[in-house]
């Protein structure tokens, strides 16, 4: 069935237009009634006579039997006005007509399906344009001449790096030494150690809860984990409690007040994590970082439970390892160099203690434990924080075995 016949599905009447031809205005004159029909009422249906009754209009050939039988309009009352209705199919509202593209050039869309809502061709595709080709990077500004390291004045911004960020980006090792002010700053601490030994207990107390807090500090941020200040707190208060307990029980009960104190908090540690609201991963990594803190501020109470001159021999010489280690030497030549001057300093410190030359094995066990220390807060591209803390701290925490065991051993 072709589209004209789906528009106009009945066939031409020649009646139709010549009624509507020559017929008068739809109002009549005042006071004449309506001498023709309206079109529709008063007529019989097509095969139909006047008088009989009305029968449902039967469908053409070809087309579908409506839903409901289909009578023709009552003729409406003379003297009453009212709207002309059409009854009967309508337009296809629904047709749309295919727009054929004006480029010959591109092949034209295939035609939507008739009856379909929307059924618009798509436009005609434009030529995409060439992708520009890429440029090479800008050359970086070159350095002063003056030998500063600065490059030249730039508006896009601040384009310096730490440290660690240049050494990560060009591949370089992970292993970033504190440098000499760390070492300076550990051996003043580690000076203030020693004169507090042999001072009294007391007098190393206040050095001593400097370097538990420190040390508890510098393991988080060493970590990453930063701030953290309920674990930094709990790990400085179990070195609190393990000096408090020294102080109380005294040096001979000193190895069951440390390892006691060390379970104790442990456990805590162990309640506060499982009592937290955060994920598992994150949980046990808080767990073991809060309990090596813990560990490593109670482990520096050892200095007070060391032998006074111990902890003098102890402390001169990890002051000068440290800052041996720091001088701008190779690296194998600069950890013997280090041990070495650990070694003579314990040596030159015996000499004022009852110890004598046996301080020069405390001195070399003592330094060797500082480099540990310094070698463990130097790993995985630390930052300049994490240099004046752990880089601070560790190799005078690290030296407390050594400084309590081996002091015990020779006096």
């Amino acid at each position: 069935m072709s589209n004209s016949d789906q528009q106009y599905p009945y066939p031409y009447d020649p009646g139709h237009g010549q009624r509507y031809q020559g017929q008068q205005p739809y109002d009549p004159e005042p006071g004449q009634p309506d001498q023709q029909p309206s079109y529709g009422q008063g007529q019989p249906s097509y095969g139909q006579q006047s008088g009989q009754p009305a029968q449902p209009v039967q469908p053409g050939y070809g087309q579908q039997p409506p839903a409901y039988p289909v009578y023709p309009e009552q003729a409406v009352p003379q003297g009453q006005d009212s709207a002309q209705t059409w009854q009967g199919q309508t337009w296809d509202t629904q047709y749309q007509p295919t727009i054929q593209p004006q480029h010959r050039a591109a092949p034209a869309p295939a035609p939507a399906a008739q009856g379909a809502p929307g059924a618009y061709p798509l436009p005609p595709e434009a030529p995409a344009a060439p992708a520009p080709a890429p440029t090479a990077p800008e050359a970086p500004a070159a350095a002063v001449a003056d030998g500063s390291g600065y490059s030249a004045p730039t508006t896009l911004g601040n384009s310096r790096i730490t440290d660690a960020q240049r050494a990560r980006a060009e591949g370089r090792s992970p292993i970033i030494a504190p440098g000499m002010q760390p070492a300076a700053i550990t051996a003043g601490l580690g000076l203030l150690l020693a004169l507090g030994a042999a001072i009294g207990s007391y007098a190393l107390l206040v050095p001593l809860v400097l370097l538990q807090a420190v040390t508890a500090a510098g393991w988080f941020r060493l970590n990453g984990m930063w701030p953290a200040r309920q674990g930094i707190a709990l790990a400085f208060a179990g070195g609190v409690v393990a000096d408090a307990v020294l102080l109380a029980a005294g040096r001979s009960n000193a190895p069951a007040a440390i390892l006691g104190t060390l379970g104790v908090w442990v456990l805590l540690t162990l309640v506060l994590q499982l009592r937290s609201h955060a994920g598992a991963d994150e949980r046990m990594y808080g767990l073991t970082a809060t309990v090596a803190s813990a560990a490593l501020a109670v482990l520096a109470a050892g200095h007070l439970a060391a032998v006074p001159d111990a902890v003098t021999v102890g402390g001169i010489a990890v002051a000068l390892a440290v800052l041996v280690r720091a001088l701008p030497l190779p690296g194998p030549a600069s950890v013997v160099v280090a041990l070495l001057a650990g070694a003579g300093a314990g040596l030159a410190a015996g000499a004022f203690t009852d110890f004598g030359a046996q301080a020069a094995l405390l001195g070399f066990a003592a330094g060797g434990c500082a480099l540990i220390g310094l070698r463990v807060a130097s790993y995985d591209y630390p930052s300049r924080f994490v240099h004046m803390t752990a880089g601070v701290a560790l190799p005078l925490t690290a030296a407390a075995p050594a400084v309590y065991l081996i002091g015990r051993a020779i006096a």
